[in-house]
């Protein structure tokens, strides 16, 4: 199943697709659209990012879980649009009511991350029913960049580093070529970009195969 109006940027940690979303949602011509990210900042996705910050220890696989929780409440749970147009939880629902979704991280995360530390084959059991959405946007970077990327941070997240960020990014790449198969994309549209290329550079591309999709955008622009 395709979310028809749902757009997802994924990558490892550093690769930009925190900034993408945010020169999306900058972009005067994306006034209708609403912005999103995983975790959550529900009770469950919060909880997470505790988690990801190291301040509360879970199993590998017990994280698994929690992450698709997480994402069932993302999808199926009610409508929480709160200010600025960021959405909690009601994908399905944002759909229903005609919005065009912009998620930073959606299930590829887990299918990267979780696969590493416990049997993969729980982050795809759990993972399998969710729908896909209509375009997934994969900023591809070398470990390496995005730890020089992350240098200045005061804080990092258990998953920011060397020796696993090179674990993710080859389980990544494998998910997304994966995901590129027809059979496997059912309708999918899979970009994947430089991402050592500049801010602006990918953003351009982006709203250019974004318009492609929503001819209406491009009208709105001018």
């Amino acid at each position: 199943m395709i979310l028809k109006n749902f757009i997802v940027f994924e990558g490892i940690d550093g690769a930009g697709t925190t900034t993408q979303a945010s020169l999306l949602k900058n972009n005067p011509a994306t006034g209708k659209f609403l912005f999103t990210a995983e975790p959550t900042k529900s009770e469950t996705g919060l909880f997470l990012r505790r988690m990801l910050s190291g301040e509360v220890k879970v199993s590998n696989e017990t994280a698994a879980y929690l992450f698709a929780a997480d994402r069932n409440e993302h999808v199926n749970g009610p409508l929480v649009i709160e200010n600025d147009r960021q959405l909690v939880t009601g994908l399905v629902k944002a759909q229903e009511e005609g919005y065009i979704t912009v998620s930073d991280r959606y299930l590829f995360s887990s299918l990267a991350y979780q696969s590493i530390n416990c049997d993969p084959r729980i982050p795809e059991t759990l993972n399998q029913f969710f729908p896909l959405p209509r375009l997934l946007i994969f900023l591809d970077i070398e470990p390496s960049k995005a730890l020089e990327r992350m240098s200045g941070r005061s804080s990092r997240e258990i998953y920011e580093k060397e020796d696993f960020l090179i674990k993710t990014t080859a389980s990544y790449r494998r998910v997304i070529q994966e995901f590129s198969r027809p059979e496997k994309a059912d309708g999918m549209e899979v970009m994947v970009l430089d991402a050592t290329k500049t801010p602006e550079e990918i953003h351009r591309t982006v709203w250019n195969k974004i318009c492609g999709i929503y001819p209406e955008l491009k009208l709105a622009e001018k």
